[in-house]
């Protein structure tokens, strides 16, 4: 069985300048793909390339198996089956909120029915009559959100879609736009720079930067197991420490360390912040020097005998007092790749 979308080896320049670089992607029937990456790595240019509305210089797009775009085809964006949701919502400010929902439906008896279904499905009943300046940001998100499901596309994109969104809204709007999804058993592809917003609402994450795509796979093995440390740097805090591979141990400033995988020579070490727990130690190896505070935890800074420096995640309650001296001990993953030199 064929995905729901497979890109191979897309290119696109502008002016000189490579925004997709050989950039591949597949997507499986169902699945919510966050496209995860900084500003300016080429994620949007790569939507317009899927739905479109942009032609790439090299590679080939398929739809349900069906090649949409190659160097001898280009099926224009009306008759691909993608829907696509703007950063900021593309609403018609001069139609309802039901005549938006209709707009790319066909005229016939069933029309109404099927934007009620819609309506009812985004948990908008009852205000299809409003006009979009009547609604709060996330009610346009979920009309526009309505609009590009209603026609039942094979795929659809969400471009940026929380961006506009009041911080201490977005939460909310992120698990809402998951069960619209789910509800309509959509395949679906996310953009985001957010790395908490791809890993908490995505059943895959596909980090591109460069214009290419570097690593695809499930949330937590992204963090676990990220491909480089480019990756691992992107999607959450980590300490890097120089060291020796010997096959799979690392010698460190923290003792020998065992790896997950084999490597040989100098390394970067890659420990998570929360893989360093804490004990307060008067013969302890490194001192407390600084803390941020969240809320729901807490970094903590520390200075190292040997002039190391690390964080350390921990709980709310961790009692913080700057020099008290700290028994450090390793619980988790650790990760190891050829020295950058740096």
């Amino acid at each position: 069985m064929s995905p729901a979308l497979r890109c191979s080896n897309l290119t696109r320049r502008f002016a000189g300048v490579t925004a997709v670089n050989g950039a591949s992607l597949e997507v499986e029937s169902g699945t919510l793909l966050a496209l995860l990456g900084p500003s300016g790595c080429g994620k949007t240019t790569l939507l317009r390339l899927i739905a479109g509305l942009d032609r790439p210089h090299a590679g080939t797009i398929e739809v349900d198996g069906r090649v949409v775009e190659s160097a001898a085809m280009h099926v224009p964006p009306e008759r691909r089956e993608v829907g696509l949701v703007f950063q900021e919502y593309a609403l018609f400010p001069h139609l309802s909120v039901e005549d938006n929902v209709a707009f790319g439906l066909s005229r016939g008896p069933n029309q109404a029915g099927r934007v009620e279904e819609m309506l009812g499905q985004v948990g908008l009943e009852g205000l299809g009559t409003r006009m979009p300046h009547e609604l709060s940001g996330g009610q346009q998100q979920r009309v526009a959100l309505a609009r590009a499901l209603a026609p039942g596309p094979r795929l659809i994109m969400l471009d940026e879609p929380f961006s506009n969104l009041d911080p201490a809204l977005r939460e909310g709007v992120r698990r809402e736009v998951r069960r619209v999804l789910r509800g309509a058993n959509a395949t679906a592809i996310i953009v985001t720079h957010d790395q908490e917003e791809a890993m908490s609402l995505a059943d895959e994450v596909a980090v591109m930067m460069d214009g290419r795509i570097l690593q695809q796979v499930a949330p937590t093995e992204l963090y676990r197991r990220p491909a480089s440390r480019q990756v691992a740097e992107f999607v959450g805090d980590i300490n890097v420490i120089n060291g020796r591979a010997i096959g799979r141990a690392v010698v460190c400033d923290l003792g020998t360390i065992s790896l997950l995988d084999d490597l040989y020579g100098p390394a970067d070490v890659l420990i998570r912040p929360e893989a360093l727990q804490l004990t307060e130690d008067q013969g302890g190896q490194a001192i407390q020097v600084g803390r941020s505070f969240y809320g729901h935890d807490q970094k903590i800074n520390l200075r190292f005998d040997s002039g190391l420096r690390l964080s350390s995640r921990v709980g709310p309650t961790f009692v913080f007092r700057p020099g008290t001296r700290v028994r450090v001990q390793l619980s988790g993953d650790v990760l190891a790749f050829p020295s950058s030199g740096e």
